[in-house]
């Protein structure tokens, strides 16, 4: 459960600013979508491996 303290004459939009991105941070809601669905552990490698490929691909592409 994510408690955010609200100050006295805080603005309540920068208080919702600030829980949406400490809810970001948690990362419930990819949590969630992925559990929707099974993937096979083969999958889910092959995707991070592709994933770490790109990565590496633009940090060479800055190095140049």
């Amino acid at each position: 459960m994510l408690i955010i303290p609200v100050k006295d004459g805080e603005n309540i939009d920068r208080a919702l600013k600030r829980f949406k991105r400490k809810f970001d941070r948690t990362g419930t809601m990819r949590q969630l979508r992925s559990r929707q669905a099974f993937s096979k552990p083969s999958v889910v490698n092959r995707a991070q491996l592709q994933k770490a490929q790109y990565i590496q691909n633009l940090r060479d592409k800055e190095e140049i």
